[in-house]
């Protein structure tokens, strides 16, 4: 009589060996992954805060040292000093929250306006040929130099500020989900159209749903180019904020102070990127 493989049974007190189906290999192999990708990223994750751990040091080492100049690079101390006296005092978390609301409002109003307007031109290929080189031109313009404009138009508040962010993010977008858009494989729409589909039906069906990944990597950029909008709006006109207190800081020559408020910009700006990551996860599926 053969052996049988595998899976442990207890038959009248005597242990058998079950064959194992593919299913059973197959959570098995997929268990094994899984395990070897969190211990890969828990790896990741300690090279990443002890590199950061060894630049913080050698930082704070290179400023007591003197090996650079404490006045203009200042140190993590003297930082994690000034921006704890912020918080204690209240300041910094209205400066925080007035630039996150204004890069928060910029960012949705950047993404939403530019899908809406590469929907509207791919609806009407006429349009399409009529509006590329505008939106050539306008993507190659210097958006700072569009600032004064805005503070003119919509007065020197938060107004002018999301102006300039939506001058860098719906740009951007438009480009980037109308060409994704024209690269959907036209069979997708042939299908639809065979059984009577209509052109909405069409978007709605096959072409959305195949750009779905392309709209989130674009969200994943528009953090950055959000942010960079503010700050340039806030260095233009803004009494409050983050790019308020770098300006601020120049000015003063509290360089501690320019340092600091760069570093509370780099958390939220992170902290942002790590939420459109998870909606990442969530409308793609991806581990």
């Amino acid at each position: 009589m053969s052996r049988i493989p595998d899976t442990d049974l207890k038959s009248n007190g005597h242990s058998l060996r079950a064959p194992a189906t593919p299913a059973s290999l197959a959570q098995s192999e997929y268990r094994l992954f899984l395990s070897s990708e969190q211990k890969l990223t828990w790896q990741v994750r300690v090279t990443q805060l002890a590199i950061l751990v060894v630049l913080l040091i050698s930082w704070e080492l290179a400023s007591r040292m003197l090996w650079i100049d404490a006045l203009l690079f200042s140190s993590p101390s003297r930082v994690a000093v000034l921006l704890y006296t912020k918080w204690l005092d209240g300041s910094l978390l209205v400066h925080v929250g007035v630039t996150m609301w204004e890069t928060l409002i910029g960012f949705v109003l950047g993404t939403l306006l530019g899908t809406a307007v590469a929907a509207l031109i791919w609806w009407f290929g006429f349009l399409s040929r009529v509006l590329d080189p505008y939106i050539v031109v306008l993507n190659s313009l210097p958006k700072v130099a569009l600032g004064p404009l805005f503070i003119v138009a919509f007065g020197p508040g938060a107004l002018s500020i999301i102006a300039t962010t939506l001058s860098i993010t719906v740009i951007i977008t438009i480009l980037v989900v109308y060409n994704s858009f024209k690269e959907v494989d036209p069979n997708y729409s042939k299908v639809i159209r065979i059984f009577g589909g209509s052109k909405r039906q069409v978007f709605q069906k096959a072409i959305l749903p195949a750009t779905y990944p392309t709209i989130v990597s674009t969200l994943k950029v528009n953090v950055g180019l959000s942010w960079v909008g503010v700050i340039v709006g806030e260095f233009l006109v803004s009494k409050q904020g983050l790019g308020y207190l770098i300006i601020y800081g120049f000015q003063v020559f509290n360089f501690t102070l320019v340092i600091g408020s760069v570093i509370v910009i780099a958390i939220a700006a992170t902290v942002m990127y790590q939420a459109v990551a998870f909606l990442e996860k969530k409308l793609t599926g991806k581990p």
